[in-house]
């Protein structure tokens, strides 16, 4: 096996060929020799069973794997009851919406620390997870993972290390590791192949299992400031990083098997045809 290539979402190519739907979505992708997709919730899970279970049929039709990314409004570490509420609702919405499509990743934003201690807000963010694990496990849904991702912004959740934490949880858990947020939050410190090798051994070390190898990938250029992540920015934009080139040199010689999602903001598509080539030139020269 090797590692799977899609974009999270519809390029904008897509649309000036005249397509409207995501229907449509899993044989342009074919002929792109495309093999994933992630579908977005990010605004809220507003989809019915009979649609979902159209979309994924389409896509596995084509053999394309799927995941789907949860609500952005997720904050593990609030302290407001009906937040704490909102957000077990919208991890059980996406489960099922995942269920319905035959998606076997949720991914998720951990949610931010806001202006308090850190340490104080990740540790109730764990406390909580743990519960958000155990209330979901009643769905049944046991072949949908789910996906804590780092995030990109310096005052939220989601370092290397605290989506790791998360995910000793569980090891029905697998990490989402967005390389151009972990970018932007270390203001640009991903330079090149050993900062790539610091980050998978750190995985390897921690998960000690294949979640280190078949791992979820988010990856696209970032525009930043001290903040952190400021503007996801398409491959065609000069100027900004990281390199896919190095991470690819390393998963093929290790072997590795990660879902690669593109998160370019309009050519998301094509730029994850881009990271495959990189891949398989690499691959096929070992």
């Amino acid at each position: 096996m090797a590692a799977l290539f899609g974009p999270s979402g519809n390029s904008q190519s897509f649309y000036d060929e005249g397509h409207k739907s995501t229907a449509e979505a899993p044989d342009w992708l074919k002929e792109r020799g495309l093999d994933a997709f992630e579908y977005s919730f990010g605004r809220g899970v507003r989809i019915k069973e009979d649609t979902a279970r159209e979309i994924g049929n389409g896509f596995a039709a084509q053999g394309i794997v799927m995941s789907v990314h949860a609500p952005f409004y997720i904050n593990l570490a609030s302290t407001d009851e009906e937040k704490k509420k909102n957000t077990l609702r919208y991890f059980n919405e996406s489960m099922t919406a995942a269920h319905w499509m035959g998606a076997k990743r949720v991914i998720f934003h951990p949610g931010s620390a806001g202006g308090e201690n850190r340490d104080e807000a990740f540790g109730r963010a764990l406390d909580f997870f743990e519960e958000i694990v155990d209330e979901i496990g009643s769905l049944g849904y046991g072949e949908v993972h789910l996906c804590p991702e780092t995030l990109g912004k310096i005052n939220q959740l989601g370092t290397l290390e605290e989506v790791l934490q998360l995910c000793h949880i569980d090891k029905q858990i697998i990490p989402a590791i967005d390389f151009g947020h972990l970018y932007a939050r270390t203001a640009g410190g991903i330079k090149g192949r050993d900062d790539y090798k610091r980050i998978l051994d750190m995985m390897e070390d921690e998960l000690a299992d294949e979640r280190a190898r078949n791992f979820h990938i988010h990856f696209s250029h970032i525009e930043y400031t001290k903040q952190g992540e400021k503007k996801h920015r398409d491959f065609k934009d000069e100027g900004y990083g990281p390199d896919f080139a190095p991470l690819a040199e390393l998963m093929a010689e290790r072997n590795m098997q990660p879902v690669v999602i593109s998160e370019s903001p309009t050519m998301m598509a094509e730029d994850a045809r881009t990271m495959k080539d990189i891949y398989l030139k690499v691959k096929n020269s070992l």
